[in-house]
């Protein structure tokens, strides 16, 4: 089974040219290698995950009622319904974002509505931020009518992104910041909508950059320290700021920073992020006048 080691986004995107492979096809052949399995089966597995994703949707979607936060649930129901009125008639009340857009947002309101509640789901990379990748290429692959075969492969880009991010930095809240977990979670669709719609490895790793270049910096301030204020919209965020990234990219539109600088100052933003705003529930949104009142009537202490 053919292995080739790499631990940076500059070394994949050498190992693309070289063996002229795209970055899904290098991510899947050695994912199969370490967990000592064939790479149909692994398919089979990541397709498994498609099935789960795509449920966790399909309930979401029908959530109606508010969580026992009162923070989240019911939102994905009206996007789906406010996406429903017509994009031909000029009014104020019609959509400006593109369809496809507005439905990648649907989707991951869903995703995160349903893990407000427990629900099953996908974390991708995290359960903080588990709406952005699937929202993202969930949606694009239905509007662009793509097969299960290229979302699979677009996941793998999504995994491969992600690996390096936890190689070299962080994927976790409590270490980073959000940044490190919906900043990633952009990154890793940005790249994975550019592969999905024929960019080459550096384009790629350019629009994963750009992605968490807007996104640098930002604080994990969970209100009750619960994953629903802000971490529901903040998905929504990210999915923007992933589409954003990928239509930069294909029109021709270079990152001044490479991917793997990029990872080494959200390194150095992390170390420079005080406590309080480090998933700790005790700074940002989580001490505004609503974060206090809602962790006070949970019973929640801060």
């Amino acid at each position: 089974m053919e292995y080739t080691e790499f631990k940076s986004a500059s070394e994949l995107i050498k190992i693309c040219k070289e063996k002229r492979k795209g970055v899904g096809k290098i991510v899947i052949s050695n994912s199969a290698s370490d967990l000592d399995t064939t790479q149909k089966e692994l398919k089979a597995e990541m397709k498994s995950r498609i099935t789960i994703i795509r449920e966790s949707i399909q309930k979401g979607l029908k959530i109606s009622k508010r969580s026992k936060s009162g923070l989240s649930g019911g939102d994905a129901k009206k996007i789906d319904s406010y996406a429903k009125k017509s994009y031909t008639k000029v009014s104020k009340t019609n959509p400006l974002l593109g369809k496809t857009l507005l439905k990648a947002i649907k989707y991951s309101f869903a995703i995160m509505e349903q893990n407000a509640r427990f629900g099953r789901i996908v974390a991708l990379p995290t359960a903080g931020s588990a709406g952005t990748v699937p929202g993202a290429l969930f949606a694009a692959a239905d509007d662009l009518k793509l097969s299960d075969s290229k979302l699979i492969d677009s996941m793998f880009v999504a995994g491969g992104i992600g690996m390096i991010t936890g190689e070299n930095a962080m994927l976790a809240g409590a270490t980073g910041g959000c940044q490190a977990e919906v900043g990633t979670a952009s990154a890793m669709a940005a790249g994975a909508l550019t592969s999905m719609r024929g960019g080459s490895p550096k384009q790629i790793f350019d629009a994963a950059a750009i992605a968490l270049k807007g996104l640098l910096g930002l604080v994990c301030d969970p209100i009750a320290g619960l994953v629903e204020c802000p971490c529901v919209k903040r998905n929504s965020t990210a999915i923007s700021n992933s589409y954003m990234a990928s239509e930069l990219v294909l029109a021709g539109v270079e990152s001044n920073v490479n991917f793997d600088e990029v990872l080494v100052a959200m390194n150095n933003v992390a170390k420079l992020m005080a406590p309080e705003l480090k998933e700790t529930a005790r700074g940002g949104l989580a001490i505004s006048q609503t974060g206090k009142e809602v962790a006070e009537r949970l019973g929640i202490g801060n």
